[in-house]
């Protein structure tokens, strides 16, 4: 006799795809006849038989015959043991495979039929409810909506459905190895098995989990929900709830006393939050984490960075204060933007836990992506491959969660080698409105969670006025995350008490609602009222625990007027680097980035070598590895080699580097080729720049997934970790940073004044007019520009600083570099630097293999550095007195200008100069070059429209550097809408326009 789960494995292994159920058509009958004893005379029923038998019911021609006729024989009174009728032997009658059973044999054996049918109705049943019992779930604490938006209660949910009654309710029946309800019991009557279902799936919570393709991880959610007595809390579980509800209730109520005019989005109508979230670290802690990295939207922030994080009140209480300012530098954030980094006791594990909530813009959802790359990089970093240490909680709005795609995006790199960390715990504040809008009208799906299915996150919805189901549903989660090292949700269905902020009038659009929140009994009420009933409590230990808390916010309250108080912007930095700065800093010139001779061979020979031994390389690529070593032995780099160069060196001292986007590894031009593949075997690959020394740091490039927004800001928290480590982002094409722009502007363009946040993360976006159309050839270079914080109108001041202070005072970088060395610098400047800023390259996509935008291996030797502008080094240079133009350009266009004025034979009379370093800009070395051409007329040349490109940004900043002394001529193409042309013979032309009146 097999075993049920060898029965089931047999079925798995017979599916037939076209049936309606899959597996209703198996073959051999051996195995119909298996499952059949196993289900039926056994009392075990599998699901697949449960289903089965329900699909025959409805239609017997949708089961193979053999199980029709099975069916048939149960069903007319033949023993399950004897209805199975093998199949003839070839060439032999076949009449009694069909043939039902009339009568029974024995006098007993018409009750076997109703028992056999009254089981399968009944595991039906159970089945429905683990399925379906989170629809029929009281999950509103208003009574008025329902989550799912609709009030329909499922029909498989009601016993007339299965054919059962009041009739069968005191019946006894074997319960399946599919459900834990009975506990110690594997028998139940009908009456104690619908209670316990009610009790477990249509209560207070509801569980959304079946859709989970593996059965043990159903099994161990269903054990942990439906085994008796799995939700009991005990008195000092309960006690510390309450004294969690307290601090909550009591925070939101002190700043609405002391500040009734201020918008704090404060988290009434869903106070739970604050001791969900603590039980969430607790057990998190318990189970061995030790750093926490959090992102949620405004709502809830202050609370839980007071009662969660324990961030000192006072220093809360000082970002009301409107006639302080900061003291430090940045511009600062609304207060309930700001994050904050903290390390403390958890007194519930007496262990030393580190929190950190992520700043975050109104841009609600768009920190998810954020926190989960500062969490990898945190996991990364001590090696943590597992995320047993570290791990991240995200807080959405309901409206958001379903609205906002980067949700999605930040979903699907969940699961992937290079971006996943170990499994999210998601908690939706679900207030049942977006901001006025109604969610009938702003979301297709049934709950606003419904998009984490996509990576089989189990869901758990909870009235969250029900502080106590709230709390094992986190206990349930947590433990979840640490088992399975997966994302899982619990939406937490509550209100808002004020509308969407403390100054906003709900009444206007939800009347009926507003009109019941009025009515509402706030959560702390009702649950001290609990406790004291059960004698958990009493009502003075209650008030005393009220009036503990209210001194400690009175106290801070005091000490934040203080004359000694001031605001510190740097309080609420959410990144701390300790130890990046050294004691009594000093400012100094940048160091020249260069290397020796050695490293260069070493990393030019890793870099052109295919790897030994089984290993088969692509013919082709040999060719290339070939090239590389040939042009590297003749003293001269391409672009793909120097930025080779500059990764290999950085690795070599210590530097982490970090290379993601789309199609990194090959290069979208199939120029890089850091990972190489065996043509012969599978998952066979190798990185060189892996194998450069043992004591090397560790070189990782990932292809992400197709998506920009969710995986720059994965690699912007990433660089946020460890100022040590190059982290870099490339776009397939520069225009397809479109797609992230919201993380451009509202984090890397101004995150260091909002939030005091520093970042290294370097952006490649390839730009350049090939005539590829309007979708390829512009990384919009106007508005990173647009965004620099440098002023046109200023000169800064002169001396060795220059570049240095310059920097420094950036919000961020912005260049254009227009050969291999200068790519090499740039690079390895930022690792230079005393300071960490980011830098957006535009990198080239023709000049990747143009023999003239080659580099000697002189121009990267040590004691050479960055050069921000490059000055032409042609005879013009012998008598810059008598060049009649001084054509400044930067990226491609050079090349094009260089070759028609050597073919012109104008190369004495005109100069060209190229601006490597755009922003902030070289007001320095323009000025020298204006002197060193003083009879010349200034012509600023780019391939963009005058509308786009440098043009706007750099005419006020290169009359600056002059003094106005004469004006700036533009040179280009006329403005326009869109980015360029899509006709081929178009751009030639209006490329050989622009080169033409360049050079007249």
């Amino acid at each position: 006799m097999y075993s049920l789960r060898t029965c089931g494995n047999i079925l798995k292994r017979h599916l037939k795809p076209s049936c309606k159920y899959g597996w209703t058509s198996i073959r051999p009958q051996q195995t119909a006849a298996i499952v059949a004893k196993e289900s039926f005379i056994n009392g075990s029923s599998s699901n697949y038989v449960e289903e089965m038998y329900a699909s025959w019911l409805e239609n017997p021609n949708s089961v193979h015959k053999s199980w029709d006729a099975y069916f048939k024989n149960v069903k007319g009174g033949m023993p399950p043991g004897q209805a199975y009728q093998p199949p003839p032997v070839l060439g032999q009658p076949s009449s009694a495979v069909a043939t039902t059973i009339s009568s029974p044999t024995a006098v007993d054996q018409s009750n076997i039929n109703e028992i056999v049918q009254d089981h399968l109705a009944v595991y039906s049943l159970i089945r429905s409810y683990q399925i379906r019992g989170h629809r029929k779930a009281k999950l509103d604490p208003l009574g008025i909506l329902q989550a799912d938006l609709s009030e329909d209660i499922p029909v498989d949910l009601q016993l007339a459905y299965w054919g059962l009654g009041e009739k069968d309710m005191d019946k006894v029946f074997q319960l399946p190895n599919t459900t834990y309800i009975g506990g110690d019991k594997n028998v139940l009557t009908l009456r104690e098995i619908v209670n316990k279902l009610e009790q477990t799936y249509c209560n207070h919570y509801g569980l959304d989990f079946m859709f989970i393709p593996e059965k043990y991880k159903c099994d161990w959610i269903r054990k942990k929900f439906e085994s008796p007595g799995s939700m009991a809390l005990s008195r000092e579980e309960k006690r510390t709830l309450l004294a969690r509800l307290v601090r909550s209730t009591g925070f939101e109520a002190f700043l609405a006393r002391k500040w009734s005019s201020e918008k704090r989005f404060g988290v009434e109508g869903c106070e739970v939050l604050i001791p969900a979230m603590k039980t969430i670290i607790d057990v998190s802690s318990d189970l061995g984490v030790e750093s926490v990295v959090m992102g949620m939207p405004h709502r809830g922030r202050l609370d839980v960075l007071a009662n969660v994080c324990r961030k000192p009140l006072e220093q809360i209480f000082t970002q009301f204060d409107p006639t302080l300012e900061a003291s430090d530098e940045g511009s600062g954030d609304v207060k309930y933007h700001l994050g904050m980094s903290h390390e403390r006791l958890n007194r519930a594990t007496n262990k030393i836990v580190r929190l950190a909530v992520v700043a975050n813009p109104s841009h609600l959802e768009a920190v998810d992506p954020v926190v989960q790359g500062k969490t990898r990089a945190e996991q990364f970093y001590r090696g943590d491959s597992q995320g047993k240490s570290v791990m991240s909680i995200l807080l959405h709005g309901d409206a958001a969660f379903s609205g906002q795609g980067v949700v999605y995006e930040t979903f699907h790199l969940s699961a992937l080698p290079h971006y996943t960390t170990n499994g999210t715990i998601h908690i939706v504040v679900n207030n049942q409105i977006g901001f006025t809008t109604d969610p009938r009208y702003s979301r297709s799906s049934p709950y606003c969670t419904d998009i984490a299915k996509v990576v089989d996150a189990p869901i758990f919805h909870v009235n969250a006025d029900d502080p106590e189901a709230v709390m094992h549903v986190c206990k349930v989660a947590a433990e979840w995350r640490a088992q399975f090292n997966k994302d899982i949700v619990i939406d937490l269905v509550c209100y808002r008490r004020n509308g969407h902020n403390e100054g906003d009038n709900p009444m206007f659009t939800q009347p009926l609602m507003y009109k019941r929140i009025q009515k509402q009994e706030q959560v702390l009420n009702s649950y001290s009222k609990k406790l004291i009933a059960e004698g958990a409590v009493t009502k003075d230990e209650v008030q005393e625990e009220i009036a503990k808390y209210e001194k400690i916010c009175e106290e801070a309250y005091l000490e934040s007027k203080s004359e000694r108080k001031q605001l510190r912007n740097r309080d609420w930095l959410d990144s701390p680097w300790k130890g990046f700065f050294p004691k009594n800093y000093q400012m100094a010139p940048i160091k020249p980035t260069g290397i020796t001779m050695d490293k260069i061979k070493h990393v030019g020979k890793a870099m052109s070598t295919p790897p030994e031994g089984d290993f088969k390389t692509h013919g082709g690529l040999k060719r290339v590895l070939r090239g590389r070593a040939e042009l590297l032995q003749n003293g001269y780099v391409d672009w793909a080699m120097g930025e080779a160069l500059a990764f290999g060196s950085l690795l070599m001292e210590g530097i982490h580097v970090r290379l993601s986007g789309q199609d990194v590894e090959r290069g979208t031009f199939s120029h890089r080729h850091h990972i190489l593949h065996c043509q012969e075997k599978d998952k066979l690959l190798y990185c060189p720049l892996n194998d450069l020394s043992e004591d090397q740091a560790p070189y990782t490039v990932c292809n992400s997934s197709l998506s920009e927004y969710a995986v720059l800001g994965f690699e912007l928290g990433f660089s946020m970790t460890n100022p040590y480590a190059l982290i870099l982002w490339e776009a397939q094409f520069g225009d397809f940073m479109n797609t992230s722009q919201c993380i451009i502007d509202q984090f890397i363009s101004s995150g260091q004044d909002k939030w005091v946040r520093q970042t290294g993360l370097v952006l490649l976006l390839p730009h350049g007019y090939e005539g590829m159309g309007p979708e390829h050839s512009s990384a919009r270079p106007e508005r990173f520009l647009q965004m620099s914080n440098d002023d046109p109108d200023v000169f800064p001041p002169e001396g060795e600083l220059f570049e240095a202070s310059q920097l420094k005072h950036s919000n961020w970088q912005v260049v254009n570099c227009s050969n291999p060395a200068s790519y090499f610098h740039v690079l390895r400047r930022q690792m230079a630097m005393d300071v960490r800023k980011p830098l957006i390259i535009f990198t080239p996509k023709s000049l990747l293999r143009l023999e003239a935008a080659r580099s000697h291996i002189d121009d990267m030797l040590e004691g050479t550095s960055f050069q921000r502008v490059i000055p032409d080094n042609g005879p013009a240079t012998a008598n810059p007195e008598k060049v009649r133009k001084l054509l400044l350009c930067t990226g491609k266009v050079y090349y094009e200008l260089l070759k028609e004025r050597n073919k012109r034979g104008l190369d004495e009379d005109i100069a060209i100069t190229r601006i490597e370093q755009i922003s902030p800009f070289p007001f320095d070395l323009i000025k020298a070059e204006q002197k060193k051409y003083d009879n010349a007329q200034i012509v600023w040349a780019q391939e963009e429209p005058k509308n786009m490109g440098y043009w706007a940004y750099v005419k006020p900043r290169i009359m600056t550097s002059i003094s106005n002394a004469v004006d700036v001529v533009y040179v280009g193409r006329a403005t326009a809408a869109s980015t360029a042309t899509g006709n081929k013979h178009q751009h030639i032309l209006e490329q050989e326009t622009l080169i033409d009146e360049a050079l007249q």
